[in-house]
Order: C-alpha cells, then structure tokens, then sequence
C-alpha cells in the first residue's frame, strides 16, 4: 500500500471519529469485530491509527512535558507504548535523531525493533523504517533515524546528539546511572528534546530519582490494565504467585518499594550510616581489596568484575566494637588483565594487607593473574572457596549493617542497588554485592589484633 493521499484520509476520518467516539462504550472484543467489518482498505489504515486503540494510560500526557516516565506491571503493554511514541516522532517529522536504548543489544534488537510490540511490527506497510541490523539504524522514509544502544556500553552514548529518546527497562540496565547521564548530555537537538522511560519499577536510585523529580511527567498502571488484551491463564498466573506479596505491588501494581521483597538489605542500614569521609590515619586497623572476577569478558554479554574496597577497626584487643568501612567500589566490565592491574594498583593505593577474592571457577589462575600484573608479585592474594550458598555467605554480612556496623565511604550506586534488589530469584550474579560479601567476611577473620590466615 503507498501512503495515504489527502481524499483517502478525507473519507477515513469520520470513521476514526466515530469508532473513537464508541471505543470506550464498548468490549475490547466487541470493538475489535466492529472495526474488522469495515472495509479492507479502511481498516487496514484504522488499523495502524494507535490513538484509537490506546488505553488512555498509553497515550503521552498533555504538553509540556520533556521526560516521560511510565511505571507499569508486566503485561502493561509498556514496550508498545515505547514503539508507537518513537513511530510518531518519526512519522510526523518531529524527530528526527532518535536513540533507542534497552539492558543489551540483544534486546534492544529483538524487543524494540523486532519485537511483537516493537517498531517495526507497528509502523504501517506503506511507511516501515528500514532496519540496518549492522549499523544498528533505523531509516524512515522521511530521513528520520533512530540508534539502538545498550546500557552495557554506555560510552557509545557520549558524542551523538539527540531530539528524543526511548529508554526500556530501565531498572533493568546493567549501567543505569552512567548510561542515563552520558544520554541526558546527548538530548539536546531541536527546542524541545524529549525522552520516555518504560519500566517496572525496581527499587534503584535511577528510578527512585526520576519518580521523584518536578521535571518527570509520571505515568502509573498495573498488569491488570491489559487484562483484555492477555491469555487468562496469564493473569490466573501472576495473581497466584504474587498477589498480596511485596513482589506484586512492584511487577503487577508497579509500585516503587525501598527494597525487593526478600532482599537482606535495607536502604535505611545504608543511608543511616554513610559518612562522607573516610576515618583518619590509623583509625582503620586492615584493609583489603576484594574480587568477584567475571569468568568470560566480552565487551557486550560478560559479567561484571566486582573490586570492593573495604576496612575494618576495633576489636577485642582495642577494646571497642568493631566497624567496617567501605571504601571504594571499582567494579566494571574489564579484561582479566585490566581487573588484575586495578586490584593491584587499589591494594597500593589503600596499603591492604592483600587481595582477596573466591577460586571456584578460576582456581590459581586467579592468583598467576594478578601476580603478573605490574606490582603483583609484591601484593599477598588471599583465595576463598565458597563452600556455602550465596545467601549464607551474605546474611552475616546483612546482619552487621542492621547492627549499624558498616559504613559506606560515599555513595556507591550501583552495589547499593544490588544489595538492595538481589534475593535468591534473582536471575543475575550481582558481581558488586559478592566482592562486598568477600571483603566483609575477610576482614571479620581478625581475632584480638591479630590476622588469623585460614
């Protein structure tokens, strides 16, 4: 079909009028064979008319406005949304350098672009941007263009420019708060640069701060919205396993807890007891520099590397209550060359008394890496093996910080979300939250002032 001339859409106008004015009188379904009965041609233009199918929640809220944030359960029909906000800046001329953003690449592509829901399964025959999977590009017939990006590589957002943004799952990024700020640097082409964020809500600072800012237009729904449009054996599903639970007010509801349910942490053991400079001199007895080392690196899918920085004073033998210090956190996707180096060039800034980390994946090998890195035969490394479950190792850990007994040095985003967000379900290694936990129990090891090596 070519695109629409001024008579064709002279005569579907007062279709779309009038299908709009009983829309909210009737059944999904019900509408649904209405609009099928018209004809071919008319129906395959109602068809791709998103104002008219939208739920009022899925509409942008009125001007002005330059963030939109969006809040919803599963099953919300956040990502179409997301698709038919972009396919409308693209179409009207409005943007016309649009970045797209998702958790990897992986799901950028298969979600935003290619997905059920996504742009190309929403834009109309007669006006489908071409895909360019290689250069990652979206080209409208009109010349408007939109960029996919990842929140694992959040330096390729430093230099483009942009007159408008979709961000999906944010509270899902690997980086949010870096990729979020080098995005906001970039959103400034044309005289109102605008951006939407769709996600459930996880509790991180990212989403905390932008449901909480004057400038951010919010917009809430739960999974129940949709619940015409989804399988009811679906809805039968997540009312069973997270109705009435903590879960179901942040995945069905979209509410915006403090912490997941289940999680060992809580924001307030953190923020009740930050500081923001570290004690003086030799007020801090030991220190060391923990790693959870990714066990594969590529740029894109590999883990993160967590080094946590931590120390410790007090004790039996000073006779005063033993408190922990979190120092630094220099976690990132990084070589195995590169995490060794780091790990070695912390340990010399913070004089640790030596490099720690767990050697059930990599054995010794962790150990001949850091050695060869430069100073590495001068740090002492210190292997664990884990012989219990990640969630036993954490809840000693879990437990001197409900005591008030740690204390962040600063604010450590990232591994504060991680702490804040992980329980056993979590699908992801919070790499970050490990190192915390290595470090932690390594430092509880000394006894009257003395460093027992076990």
């Amino acid at each position: 079909m070519t695109t629409t001339t001024t008579a064709e859409l002279d005569e579907i106008k007062p279709v779309i009028e009038y299908l709009r004015a009983i829309h909210h009188g009737l059944r999904r379904d019900a509408f649904n064979e209405l609009a099928s009965q018209l004809p071919v041609r008319v129906y395959t233009h109602v068809k791709y008319h998103w104002p008219l199918w939208a739920r009022r929640g899925q509409l942008p809220p009125e001007e002005p406005w330059h963030i939109w944030l969006l809040l919803a359960g599963r099953g919300f029909g956040k990502t179409r949304v997301g698709a038919e906000w972009v396919r409308a800046r693209a179409e009207s001329g409005r943007s016309s350098r649009i970045a797209l953003i998702a958790r990897t690449p992986h799901e950028a592509e298969t979600v935003m672009v290619n997905g059920e829901s996504g742009i190309l399964a929403v834009c109309p025959p007669w006006n489908r941007p071409n895909w360019e999977p290689t250069k990652r590009r979206l080209t409208w017939p009109n010349g408007a263009m939109a960029f996919v990006f990842s929140s694992c590589e959040p330096d390729q957002l430093r230099g483009p420019q942009f007159d408008a943004a979709w961000c999906d799952e944010l509270a899902s990024w690997q980086y949010p708060q870096l990729t979020w700020d080098n995005l906001a640097f970039g959103l400034r082409l044309g005289p109102s640069p605008k951006c939407v964020v769709t996600t459930t809500p996880k509790p991180i600072d990212i989403v905390r701060e932008l449901a909480n800012r004057d400038d951010v237009t919010l917009t809430t729904g739960s999974s129940y919205d949709n619940s015409r449009n989804l399988p009811p054996g679906y809805i039968d599903a997540i009312r069973r396993r997270y109705e009435g639970t903590s879960a179901g007010q942040q995945e069905i509801y979209a509410r915006l807890l403090k912490e997941a349910e289940g999680a060992l942490w809580k924001r307030e053991w953190i923020d009740d007891h930050r500081i923001d400079d570290a004690p003086n001199g030799g007020d801090i007895q030991v220190k060391v520099v923990a790693i959870d080392p990714a066990v594969t690196f590529n740029p894109r899918r590999s883990d993160e590397t967590g080094i946590i920085v931590a120390g410790v004073n007090g004790g039996p033998m000073l006779d005063r209550e033993k408190r922990y210090w979190v120092l630094e956190d220099a976690s990132g996707i990084m070589t195995p060359d590169a995490w060794a180096r780091r790990a070695v060039e912390l340990a010399q800034k913070h004089d640790a008394m030596y490099i720690t980390g767990e050697t059930n994946n990599g054995g010794s090998l962790i150990e001949s890496v850091i050695k060869h890195a430069p100073g590495g035969e001068y740090v002492r490394f210190k292997g664990v093996h884990a012989s219990q479950g990640k969630r036993a190792r954490a809840e000693p850990v879990a437990a001197i910080y409900e005591q008030g007994r740690a204390h962040h040095v600063g604010r450590f985003t990232e591994l504060e979300d991680q702490m804040c967000a992980w329980t056993t379900d979590s699908p992801n290694s919070p790499d970050r939250m490990d190192a915390l936990v290595w470090a932690i129990n390594g430092l509880t090891e000394m006894r009257t002032g003395v460093w027992l090596w076990v």
